[in-house]
């Protein structure tokens, strides 16, 4: 079973794009900031609505290429491991396992960026934590 989260887009000018989200009804439901990531995560959502939108705001300047400012759809999932292992089989590439037993990020035949958020926390396993990256996401 999964439940949609969110769609995360990058963002150059955090206000500006807050000022357009709120004239089509979004609010602010939670932000995040992290010095040591140097980046800034600002959720929104329409009212009553559960899905909601990411800006992901960077603080050193970077040029988004080939879609890089779309970001990705994010879905929690009952069993990472499982759902990660069902993807594989039917092979898809897993481009960031779930080392930690809570995110991994997968791709669509299209290249969009898909990532996988486990429903609590899942004790990192084997073979998850020695799998590398592969790829992007």
């Amino acid at each position: 079973m999964m439940h949609y989260l969110h769609t995360m887009i990058r963002v150059t000018d955090p206000d500006a794009t807050m000022r357009f989200f709120e004239l089509l009804g979004l609010k602010e439901t939670r932000r995040m900031e992290s010095e040591q990531g140097r980046f800034t995560l600002i959720y929104l959502a329409a009212p009553g609505d559960e899905a909601e939108v990411e800006l992901t705001h960077n603080w050193d300047p970077e040029d988004y290429t080939g879609g890089r400012n779309f970001g990705h759809l994010a879905y929690q999932v009952e069993n990472i491991y499982e759902t990660c292992q069902r993807l594989m089989d039917a092979g898809v590439t897993i481009n960031r396992p779930p080392r930690d037993g809570h995110m991994a990020f997968v791709r669509t035949p299209d290249d969009i960026s898909i990532e996988l958020l486990q429903k609590g926390r899942l004790e990192p396993a084997e073979p998850w934590v020695s799998m590398p990256n592969t790829g992007v996401w």
